[in-house]
């Protein structure tokens, strides 16, 4: 699905500071799509942890990496027969730019059944920008115990690396100037699945 649209001012992600301003964007991922590309990452995670005969965790970085990671869980146990256990990762305290920001609020960390220590683990997030949310979870991930192997699932990839880091699995990459966002919506937090560009001045919410 691709075009132009409005996301409605109301959005949760403009309660949580993003532009609040009707703005011009273009659908690059629809539900249906969204949904096809986890199923195409879920048989990616699926034929490398094969692998280590399943010792693997999934974990996401919240807010929208956290459902993302279920849903991951739910295709790998229907595709594979095989639950992953799954976990979250609070990231905020680890970050480069709280002097920048200022005070956040804390999101929710939760240890997967079995721990880390040993396994593979793969984070999850929605969007790959920077690099730099990607770093403090490996630092936040040293808090937890010291997993065999660290792995990335991003569901899009929108380039402007500004650390070594390379995502495992990609469920897109899109190709974004400066200028423009990436908006992941998740029906678990937004009421919809859809992933948006949008034109704008103002930098990515997380700089991921």
């Amino acid at each position: 699905m691709t075009g132009s649209a409005h996301i409605p001012a109301t959005t949760p992600n403009s309660a949580q500071g993003l532009d609040a301003s009707p703005i011009l964007t273009a659908a690059v991922l629809s539900a249906s799509d969204v949904a096809r590309v986890l199923d195409r990452m879920s048989h990616q995670i699926i034929e490398q942890i094969a692998k280590v005969d399943f010792n693997a965790v999934l974990l996401g970085i919240p807010t929208r990496g956290v459902p993302l990671a279920h849903r991951l869980a739910e295709r790998i146990q229907r595709f594979a027969d095989v639950s992953l256990p799954v976990g979250s990762l609070d990231i905020t305290l680890y970050r480069d730019d709280l002097r920048i920001r200022g005070v956040r609020p804390l999101g929710e960390t939760s240890e997967p059944d079995g721990g880390v220590t040993g396994r593979t683990v793969i984070l999850v997030d929605d969007v790959l920008c920077s690099g730099r949310s990607t770093r403090a979870a490996l630092d936040a991930l040293t808090e937890l115990g010291r997993p065999q192997v660290v792995q990335l699932a991003a569901l899009v990839d929108r380039g402007h690396r500004e650390l070594p880091i390379r995502a495992d699995y990609v469920g897109k990459n899109l190709p974004t100037s400066a200028s423009q966002n990436v908006r992941v919506l998740l029906d678990e937090v937004d009421g919809l699945d859809a992933v948006y560009v949008i034109d704008s001045n103002t930098s990515h919410e997380d700089a991921s």
